[in-house]
């Protein structure tokens, strides 16, 4: 007789903010949950994805031309700050001034 197979768990890595990390502790502190993996599975099982929607902006892509030297900038400055390179782009494109010439603070 073949033995029963234990399902076998993988492991998944993310990336979250603080607050969700303080959220998952706090629910399993109050749950009596034993892991954060165990905190994560009841959430998902419990999660109606039939009512999830990506609230994305819009986006585009554009192509720009880059001097090396501040091209060679801004990938250096992204891997010092462990974000992407358009992360960092975006952040500049917002300080610029707006229409009424205020440059706007992020």
């Amino acid at each position: 007789m073949a033995k029963k197979k234990t399902p076998v768990a993988n492991p998944v890595t993310f990336e979250l903010p603080l607050t969700l990390i303080e959220k998952i502790e706090s629910t399993r502190e109050k749950q009596g949950l034993r892991s954060v993996s165990e905190v994560i599975r009841v959430a998902l099982e419990q999660f109606d994805y039939g009512q999830f929607q990506v609230d994305r902006p819009e986006h585009r892509q554009i192509s720009v031309r880059l001097p090396d030297t501040l091209k060679k900038t801004l990938q250096r400055q992204a891997r010092l700050k462990r974000t992407s390179a358009g992360e960092i782009l975006r952040a500049a494109i917002e300080t610029l001034p707006d229409a009424k010439g205020r440059a706007k603070k992020r």
